[in-house]
């Protein structure tokens, strides 16, 4: 009787979990809520995620925000060009999300469960607000990198990498370096002194690099010149392979010319060498005739008129200009040695009478006349005294030698 009741009581669990279950139109284990998932609200809001791979996440997976959960993975497809995956999630109504948002697919931890994990672009690029129904495309979605490929990456550097070489270059490094310490400890401190003088030189060395970057900003800015510049260059070069064959005959003449010229210059060695010594006299001639010889042009040009006659020339005649020196000591020495004396009788000669009352000038002294009643008479008077009668002034005489210098009358 309790065996009966055992089994009456399995028969009848079993019918009313499969009249629950059809009525409720179950479609699989994925129906069956998790304990210990995310609180979706009220009002939650789906957002649809492209991602080229999605590896094994699958629905009822949590969706996290700073590793908070706020929602749960519904569906699981492909996008519309069937190419990549569209995975559905549902979010928390409360949570806030920019419209730009990113998603990525990570791991809770080494052998734990996929999760989606969305996040914000930054405060300063975020955009917008993610509504219900948008779609994060490609372009902001991700995933982590597995376990299986860490340790497949591993084992390819462990067996088919340089792991296995290390030692044979280890022991390769010991024998290159073995009793050279002293010269690589020389290396070492010549490569700190090289970094040393490379880092107090790199203000010299960033303001190179400015002016290269200078210069190529000016190239840059000046292309469409240099462009013409080379493309006007292809006529021009096109020209002179018109020309070749000219230019090749011009070197060939010119070199022709060369050779004839150094023959003729070998063979008159000799008879130039003898027309520059005798030309010799000639240019030391020259040489002493110095400046007067530029002089001498100078006159030959302006013949029969001297520079000086430009200097005489008032208007339409010409001037005379003369400069007498008169010295009278030796004028009057010049005329007492001539002939015809001019100051006979003007100025008194030595050992002749001159300037006495009643005796001529440069006369001897005249002899007593004798006077009535037996006395001597006065000598005669020299004419050229005040009111036509004789001068007795002892300046008469030099008054007479200005009139002769002067041209008048004695």
């Amino acid at each position: 009787m309790k065996r009966l009741t055992k089994h009456t009581a399995a028969g009848a669990l079993a019918a009313v979990c499969a009249l629950v279950l059809g009525g409720c139109g179950f479609s699989g284990i994925y129906d069956v809520p998790l304990p210990g998932g995310a609180d979706l609200g009220d009002h939650p809001y789906q957002v649809k995620i492209q991602f080229q791979d999605v590896l094994d996440l699958v629905p009822q997976s949590g969706v996290k925000v700073n590793e908070v959960p706020v929602g749960q993975v519904k569906a699981i497809g492909l996008t519309p060009d069937g190419w990549h995956a569209e995975v559905t999630v549902e979010v928390n109504g409360d949570v806030k999300l920019p419209a730009n948002a990113l998603a990525n697919v990570k791991q809770s931890s080494l052998l734990g469960e996929k999760y989606v994990e969305l996040a914000s672009p930054g405060a300063d690029q975020a955009q917008g607000k993610l509504a219900d129904g948008a779609t994060i495309p490609l372009a902001r979605t991700g995933r982590d990198v597995e376990v299986e490929e860490v340790l497949g990456a591993l084992s390819m550097l462990l067996n088919g990498g340089g792991i296995a070489q290390l030692n044979t270059i280890t022991k390769e490094l010991n024998n290159v370096t073995a009793g050279r310490e002293p010269d690589l400890k020389a290396l070492l401190a010549n490569a700190n002194e090289l970094v040393t003088n490379l880092d107090q030189q790199s203000a010299n060395i960033t303001r190179a690099l400015d002016g290269l970057d200078r210069l190529s900003m000016t190239l840059r800015d000046q292309k469409d010149k240099l462009v013409g510049a080379v493309d006007n260059l292809g006529p021009g070069l096109g020209v002179l392979e018109q020309q070749r064959g000219q230019l090749v005959t011009m070197l060939n003449a010119l070199s022709n010319l060369s050779g004839v010229a150094t023959d003729t210059v070998n063979k008159s060695k000799a008879d130039l060498v003898a027309d520059l010594k005798a030309l010799t006299p000639t240019l030391q001639k020259l040489g002493e005739a110095g400046n007067d010889l530029p002089k001498a042009l100078e006159l030959l040009l302006t013949y029969p008129f001297t520079d000086q006659a430009y200097n005489d020339v008032k208007g339409d005649y010409f001037n005379l200009f003369l400069k007498v020196d008169l010295n009278l000591k030796d004028i009057i020495d010049n005329l007492g040695r001539s002939r015809q004396n001019g100051l006979n009788g003007v100025l008194p000669v030595p050992g002749l009478t001159g300037g006495v009352a009643g005796t001529p000038a440069n006369q001897p002294p005249p002899l007593p006349i004798p006077g009535p009643g037996g006395g001597n008479a006065k000598p005669p008077a020299v004419a050229g005294g005040p009111g036509g009668g004789n001068a007795s002034s002892p300046n008469s005489g030099l008054s007479g030698l200005f009139g002769v210098l002067s041209g008048g009358a004695g």
